[in-house]
């Protein structure tokens, strides 16, 4: 079990910044690879960002690279997604999720390889 815990959503104004936070507790989180995804209202939960167990590879959807950074600090259990120039449409529930498998292309967005989800954090970007 890896329990998540995400903070750090809000409202902010178009082109705004916001830096989530997922808060993993016990003493495995650096055996996982990392995940933040969203779902905004009526649409399918999406993939944003990735980063490696080590924290030294990362991925990104085409929607926010260039815009967000993802970080995983192992010595703290934390994982953090900090997103700038925020857009309308980057309004959605917030996710991050523990992947217990190896970080690959092939798995790093696929929401079905994720074991571990927190209960989500809302984040609205007003126009």
């Amino acid at each position: 079990q890896v329990p998540l815990v995400e903070s750090g959503g809000g409202l902010v104004q178009a082109g705004g910044s916001l830096r989530l936070t997922c808060a993993a507790s016990g003493r495995t989180f650096n055996s996982y690879a990392m995940g933040w995804f969203r779902q905004a209202p009526g649409k399918e939960r999406e993939f944003v960002a990735a980063i490696s167990r080590s924290g030294t590879t990362t991925a990104y959807d085409d929607s926010v690279r260039g815009r967000s950074t993802v970080t995983k600090d192992n010595a703290e259990n934390t994982l953090y997604l900090q997103m700038n120039s925020l857009k309308p449409e980057d309004t959605a529930v917030y996710y991050c999720a523990a992947n217990p498998t190896v970080f690959s292309s092939r798995t790093y967005s696929r929401a079905a390889d994720y074991d571990y989800w927190g209960q989500g954090t809302q984040v609205t970007v007003s126009s």
